[in-house]
């Protein structure tokens, strides 16, 4: 058995559905679509939860923003950072407003408007192969979950777009083209009827000594709580996340947080990190989503990058006439490449730039990471720059390169000019038994009741002024140890 159609997309996910949709849309002659899901029952993620700003405009460009009603989608007007009991507040610009949901219901809210889309055959089917004449991509075999034969379905163009996990990247782009693991999990669970500490925003707690903890509502009773965590997970991972993050969290999430973990399972997922890649290696099939281009999810930019690379690419082939002149199609993905650079490499730098820092794994990043909050403290465009950029609204690597060695240096001068904490034993700091934090700025103490130490806030002397010297050059290099790389893996070709 076989069909023919124009373009075949495998994966009907978000950049898979969303394009299904906006190829049905073109002012072209009306083109045959197949878009095949291994399974059309509603996914369960724990990631892909909130769509910035600049997403929710995508969606509305490409005629989709039906997929965020009837959800329980929450609006996300910023967020609020936590660090030791205090709390910075990063609202988005201009009134702009992000959403958030349960990404199963958004993701069938997307379906179903491919399904209405004229044009376009919506497959549940698992795909087992691609199909391949003279090294030129044809089509796919796969299996309904109808029947157990297994069927040629032929098409002019193949998208692939079956995820993180994609089962045919490799045979696109060649072995190179695997994910690298950033040494991180997410653990997630849903908790009920949670307070956040600023509504309607999401929340990142710094947990000293581990990765970050993300927080936001996704429908009115449910918030999500994602924990990184660094390197091999824990044998009894509930344990780890009452015994060293909770405490760290702020207070009116400690019972909500008990209660989820006493009654639900932590689920896990890898944070992978995947460069895009020039598309031109072989005839007939293209790439797209995180099957082609994935960053840390921290920044919660996957959404935003994956319905921008929608937009782009369906405003291209509406102006291709035949999908099988590939010199044609070697044209578009190379004007593709360069209009999706801003917005995907904006985002795609600053998810992993902003985990290094919020996770300050050593000393560098440490001193980064407490000025990179002092930063956020200044407020204006210290806020305002950073978050336009987080959220899509301002894709600007230039950008995002001026505000991320600004908070270096800024780092630096904190380093020397604020007070800094200083760990002493409790069994040689009696006389401190009682301490309170400081607020003056002038230095002071905290008596750590858990670890039965003493947190000892004290501007450094003269004497210390070498060693800071020395801690500064590095905090230097370990920015441009960051930075550098990430760059260079967008504006490489290969």
């Amino acid at each position: 058995m076989s069909s023919q159609y124009d373009v075949l997309i495998v994966g009907a996910g978000i950049a898979g559905s969303a394009l299904a949709h906006a190829l049905s849309q073109s002012s072209a002659p009306q083109r045959r679509i197949a878009l095949l899901e291994r399974s059309l029952a509603e996914p369960d993620r724990i990631v892909g939860e909130l769509l910035q700003p600049a997403g929710v405009a995508f969606l509305d460009k490409l005629g989709l923003q039906g997929a965020l009603e009837g959800i329980d989608a929450i609006p996300v007007h910023g967020y609020a950072v936590v660090q030791d009991g205090r709390i910075v507040h990063i609202p988005y610009p201009d009134g702009r407003e992000g959403r958030s949901f349960h990404h199963g219901l958004f993701v069938q809210g997307l379906r179903e408007h491919a399904m209405r889309a004229k044009g376009v055959d919506v497959i549940e089917a698992t795909v087992n192969a691609l199909v391949e004449e003279e090294g030129r991509v044809v089509g796919v075999k796969a299996t309904r979950s109808s029947g157990k034969e297994k069927e040629v379905i032929l098409a002019d163009l193949t998208v692939i777009a079956d995820g993180c996990f994609s089962n045919f990247r490799n045979t696109v782009q060649g072995p190179s083209a695997r994910p690298s693991n950033t040494r991180s999990h997410f653990c997630g669970a849903i908790l009920k009827d949670a307070r956040l500490p600023i509504s309607q925003h999401g929340t990142v707690a710094l947990v000293r000594g581990h990765g970050p903890v993300l927080l936001y509502q996704i429908s009115e009773h449910d918030t999500r709580i994602l924990v990184d965590v660094k390197g091999p997970i824990p044998s009894d991972l509930k344990k780890h996340i009452l015994a060293e993050i909770l405490p760290s969290l702020p207070n009116q999430l400690h019972e909500p947080i008990r209660a989820a973990l006493a009654t639900d399972r932590v689920r896990r997922m890898p944070n992978s990190f995947l460069p895009p890649a020039s598309q031109t290696h072989k005839r007939g099939v293209i790439l797209l989503g995180d099957a082609w281009n994935m960053r840390h999810p921290l920044t919660g930019g996957g959404m935003t990058v994956a319905l921008s690379d929608v937009y782009i690419l369906s405003q291209h082939l509406d102006k291709i006439n035949d999908l099988l002149d590939w010199s044609q199609m070697k044209d578009v993905l190379d004007k593709w490449w360069w209009e999706r650079k801003g917005l995907a490499a904006t985002i795609n730098i600053m998810s992993v730039a902003l985990y290094d820092v919020f996770g300050a794994d050593g000393e560098c990043l440490t001193v980064f990471q407490d000025g990179c909050f002092k930063y956020f403290e200044r407020g204006g465009e210290s806020v305002r720059g950073p978050v336009s950029l987080l959220s899509g609204i301002v894709p600007s690597t230039s950008l995002l390169a001026y505000h991320f060695f600004y908070v270096a240096i800024y780092s630096i001068w904190v380093l020397f000019a604020h007070p800094r904490r200083i760990h002493t034993p409790r069994a040689n700091s009696e006389s401190h038994m009682n301490g309170t934090p400081d607020t003056t700025g002038n230095g002071g103490v905290h008596t750590d009741e858990k670890h039965s130490d003493m947190h000892i806030m004290q501007i450094p002397s003269i004497l210390d002024y070498p060693r800071l010297f020395w801690l500064s050059c590095r905090v230097l290099w370990t920015a441009c140890a960051i930075f550098g790389p990430l760059l260079w893996t967008e504006i490489r070709w290969w």
